[in-house]
């Protein structure tokens, strides 16, 4: 979001929006951390006081999020459409603001969230450490964004997401996966300046899998399991990775093929 227009933006979603038939969702954060210093300058963005850019990129999400509900955000030219009257961005495309999900990175960037109303999307490491397992933390994460989402009286069941870096193997083509593992449990180490807790790579024979994914708690709470896969590694080992889990993990967990359009989650908060 540092780098991007919120208005443009907005506009640019709404389009892909409505030719993709009300399809889109839209997965938005502040950005990763990067080689340019205070990059975001260069583009013409100033006023941040964090050394990340985080307050800039969040007012400017927050802005993005009015534009896409269709808030009047500028004055109209009274010569044009007289006096008194207020222009939104076009186009602008019904529902899709609750189809945009923010990364967030930290506890209070997810109570943030619930706040302004988006879903949730939780990645493979939290820039805190609390010596709590990632998947603790990250389901404190979670209880966070929702009760801030039920106390800003939002008038909808809010989405979560969390992700894994899951490798079934199943056959000999598979073995290489095992130079992955990277270890057998959570990491901390320090990424932008901030000590942080780093998830553990999935990777075992399907049983052993969903072992583990149903006993993390964070995959419980969430209603979407997004899986990272390393893309350097093609298209067809992609594929079989997404293959492999879909055949013999995904349908352990409760997954379902979908044919008859988006998902909707669950029909309730789960108590």
């Amino acid at each position: 979001m540092l780098y991007e227009n919120p208005l443009y933006l907005a506009e640019e979603a709404a389009q892909l929006d409505l030719i993709a038939d009300n399809r889109i969702a839209l997965g938005i954060s502040r950005g990763s951390p990067e080689p340019a210093l205070r990059g975001w300058e260069a583009f013409g963005y100033t006023g941040s006081r964090d050394p990340r850019g985080a307050d800039l990129a969040r007012d400017k999400f927050a802005t993005f999020m009015r534009a896409v509900r269709g808030d009047r955000l500028v004055d109209a030219d009274p010569a044009q459409h007289g006096p008194g009257q207020r222009l939104r961005v076009e186009p602008h495309s019904p529902g899709l603001a609750d189809r945009v999900w923010w990364g967030a990175g930290t506890r209070e960037t997810a109570s943030w969230a619930g706040e302004l109303g988006v879903n949730l999307m939780s990645s493979t490491l939290l820039t805190e450490a609390t010596g709590e397992s990632f998947g603790d933390l990250q389901r404190e994460q979670i209880e966070r964004y929702r009760a801030a989402f039920a106390a800003a009286g939002h008038g909808r069941v809010p989405r979560v997401s969390v992700s894994r870096s899951v490798f079934p193997i199943v056959d000999s083509r598979d073995l290489v996966w095992g130079q992955l593992r990277g270890g057998s449990g959570d990491q901390v180490g320090v990424i932008d300046g901030f000590t942080s807790t780093f998830g553990k790579s999935y990777v075992g024979e399907p049983d052993r899998l969903v072992a583990e994914l149903q006993a993390d708690a964070a995959v419980r709470a969430a209603d979407t399991l997004m899986l990272t896969i390393p893309s350097q590694l093609g298209p067809e080992a992609n594929l079989r990775i997404l293959q492999t889990f879909a055949e013999h993990v995904a349908p352990a967990l409760g997954w379902e093929p979908n044919q008859d359009g988006p998902v909707s989650g669950y029909a309730e908060l789960p108590r």
